[in-house]
């Protein structure tokens, strides 16, 4: 099992711009402080700040299981503030993984070529 590439792009509930950007900041202060296995954690707002991409590379299952459980209740307030465009794992997972995403909007991509 190696790195996973996380990809989720989300468009923002009427007037919940703000509650996101706060929201994120504190994940972002989780990721750096807690998480020990993400290699990437980025977000980008489109120009009219109504939809946002999250990239994020996590090391392996565990540290993307791990990143899961350091944010905890603030997933479910951050998600309250959007409206999942498309969410997708690309890499190979591992069964501890595959069950987490089992009836998430979350689409998992096994490798198939690459370089």
């Amino acid at each position: 099992m190696g790195e996973l590439l996380g990809i989720a792009r989300f468009k923002f509930h009427e007037g919940k711009v703000d509650e996101y950007k706060r929201l994120s900041a504190k994940a972002m202060e989780i990721v750096r402080t807690k998480d020990s296995g993400t290699l990437q954690y980025d977000i980008y707002l489109n120009d009219d700040e109504s939809e946002c991409m999250v990239i994020e590379r996590y090391r392996d299952s565990d540290a993307l299981i791990e990143h899961g459980e350091n944010l905890g209740d603030l997933s479910g307030a951050i998600l309250a503030t959007v409206s999942v465009v498309h969410g997708e794992v690309l890499g190979e997972a591992s069964e501890d993984l595959r069950a987490g995403l089992s009836g998430s909007p979350v689409q998992l991509f096994a490798p198939y070529q690459s370089m």
